[in-house]
């Protein structure tokens, strides 16, 4: 084993002991399936393959959905984990700069030049975002903070800061209008693209049965 796939496997189980008990759709199976989108991005993209999984592995842990006000602290721990084990200062600076800003949240905001391992590691999360996996993830972490599935009289909103954004508090059912029906034209590679047009065509075929038995038409 190289000291690469070495370091991998460390970062693996680093993260698998701090997602215990974590909410189902941002827990270390979601991990596990954008680690495995990853390795499917970078088959044909010439990139620091090393770099794109580990920071998969770690871009999770200070979420600040989960962490809020402690997002430095964990950032912290991830450096010196990183740095324990022997990354250059280069790449751990690299793995920091997309897990901070990778979000969707920060897609609001003026973006620097995005580096291929960017592309690559927003690509995998996002398409863990949309499909069937992101209908279930969606109506998950609605259930974990008690909204409901639909609100008729709450309006499906554009937003356009990271703030609104964050501080909605509308019901499941908008987050589709709202965020994971825009991903698939925020997709960087092509390999993605084309991913996520599936998925982004299930999610439609999703609402629209979802409308008709709500509506009592199915």
């Amino acid at each position: 084993m190289t000291m690469e796939e070495t370091l991998i496997d460390k970062t693996r189980e680093f993260v698998i002991e701090r997602l215990k008990n974590s909410e189902s759709g941002h827990d270390w199976l979601h991990i596990e399936r954008v680690f495995q989108n990853a390795l499917q991005l970078c088959q044909n993209i010439a990139c620091d393959r090393t770099l794109v999984l580990i920071t998969v592995l770690l871009h999770d842990l200070n979420d600040s959905k989960f962490n809020a006000g402690r997002e430095d602290e964990i950032l912290v721990e991830i450096k010196a984990f990183l740095q324990k084990n022997g990354l250059s200062k280069t790449r751990i600076e690299a793995v920091e700069t997309i897990i901070q800003t990778m979000s969707f949240r920060h897609s609001f905001e003026a973006q620097t030049e995005k580096s291929i391992e960017f592309q690559i590691v927003q690509d995998a999360d996002r398409l863990d975002a949309i499909g069937a996996v992101g209908i279930a993830r969606a109506f998950s972490y609605g259930g974990y903070k008690g909204r409901l599935f639909y609100a008729d009289d709450q309006a499906s909103t554009q937003h356009q800061s990271s703030a609104s954004y964050q501080n909605s508090k509308a019901a499941t059912i908008n987050h589709f209008y709202e965020k994971l029906l825009l991903l698939k034209d925020q997709m960087n590679t092509a390999q993605a693209k084309k991913l996520a047009e599936n998925r982004h065509q299930f999610m439609l075929q999703f609402l629209a049965q979802f409308e008709a038995e709500k509506t009592g038409k199915a």
